[in-house]
């Protein structure tokens, strides 16, 4: 009777080993992690690892990790923000914030935040804004935008009269570009750390 597979004790012996030397092991070292004698059954697991997206085929045939498979923040389930309820901990997968947040890696990068203006959104002095560039922007969404050589973050809004940035703090007032706009890109997550 075929052995059955530990597909979580294998994902952890290769985190473990990545994480260690920087780099995927060979089809001996894995013989070797996994306890197996021989390089076909090892072919077996990684076949397995493919399909299950820890592991993908890059140039030439190359095995290279996934963000799956190099995420270090485990995703432990659900928490009510509501009515209190019983937790279990549970551990559901392992998550890279990366993969989570950043839908086009070439064309994000991330700001920080000063100033006060956007307060009413939740988006406080010192945050951290993830901005996706080349998005066209829509009523309504935060873009980090130079408006008359000054660059901010605001609400955009395209009413009647043209282009308008609203600020989330009752204390600013509107801009309206009087030269010049360009959109360097639109908010697409807000990163504060509490310490």
């Amino acid at each position: 009777m075929p052995r059955v597979m530990n597909i979580g004790e294998r994902v952890r012996a290769l985190r473990a080993f990545y994480r260690r030397e920087g780099r995927m092991p060979t089809y001996e070292e894995m013989r070797g992690l996994f306890g197996y004698r021989s390089k076909n059954a090892v072919a077996g697991v990684v076949r397995r690892l493919c399909a299950t997206g820890y592991l993908k085929r890059g140039a030439a045939g190359r095995l290279a990790p996934t963000s799956r498979l190099t995420a270090v923040t485990r995703l432990l389930g659900a928490v009510a923000a509501g009515f209190p309820s019983p937790a279990e901990e549970e551990m559901a997968d392992m998550m890279s914030l990366d993969e989570y947040l950043v839908e086009r890696p070439e064309a994000t990068f991330l700001l920080t935040v000063s100033g006060d203006s956007m307060i009413e959104a939740g988006i406080q002095p010192g945050d951290l804004v993830l901005v996706e560039k080349g998005r066209i922007p829509r009523n309504g969404d935060i873009v980090v935008a130079q408006v008359d050589d000054e660059w901010t973050l605001k609400y955009f809004r395209r009413d009647r009269e043209g282009i308008r940035l609203d600020p989330a703090n009752r204390a600013y007032a509107p801009i309206r570009p009087k030269r010049s706009l360009v959109v360097g890109g639109v908010v697409r997550a807000v990163i504060r750390k509490y310490i």
